[in-house]
């Protein structure tokens, strides 16, 4: 076990808004929750048809595809932060509007499969990208979207956030079958 990712972020390393993810994670190593979360999601939704990943569920909601686009997109923007964390660099990264992202990806028009193996390879890539990070970097942070953030509370808002959508795409687009 990592001990260094295994201890869960303070308060002080994000915002009261990001609780929502880090408090689902569960304890314990997060490299190895991301690991965990990774084979989970290719085999659920490996088995996620075409015509079910395109449909929405309300004229207003994203599709199956625009979320697991919006996941795959959501991480990288993340990981980039992590790194640029780690690394010390000292100018503060800007936010952005995820509608307008999803919007200007237009994931409908891409293939249910291309955008699971796109989703696989980022989140190989993240747990690599945390599982290579020095114990001291996962203390480090930087200012984000007008928000300090340190490398650990991001790693734990990556994780929380997939767990977010795994329930949306349950609760609400019925693609996991439902909790019980």
């Amino acid at each position: 076990m990592r001990l260094h990712a295994a201890r869960r972020p303070a308060a002080s390393e994000h915002t009261p808004y990001q609780l929502e993810y880090v408090g689902r994670v569960p304890d314990g190593d997060v490299v190895e929750t991301l690991i965990n979360q990774a084979d989970g999601m290719r085999l659920a939704l490996a088995t996620v048809s075409e015509s079910a990943a395109a449909a929405r569920p309300r004229p207003v909601e994203w599709s199956s595809k625009q979320v697991l686009g919006h996941l795959t997109e959501w991480e990288r923007i993340f990981c980039h932060r992590a790194l640029c964390f780690a690394r010390s660099l000292p100018d503060e990264l800007p936010g952005y509007d995820q509608d307008l992202l999803v919007a200007a990806a237009d994931f409908d028009a891409r293939s249910w499969a291309s955008l699971l193996a796109e989703y696989t390879a980022v989140r190989a890539a993240t747990i690599m990208l945390f599982d290579g990070f020095h114990p001291i970097d996962w203390d480090r942070g930087g200012v984000a979207s007008g928000a300090r953030l340190t490398v650990r509370a991001l790693s734990y808002i990556i994780a929380g956030h997939e767990l977010h959508h795994v329930e949306s795409l349950r609760e609400v687009y019925g693609l996991f079958g439902h909790s019980e």
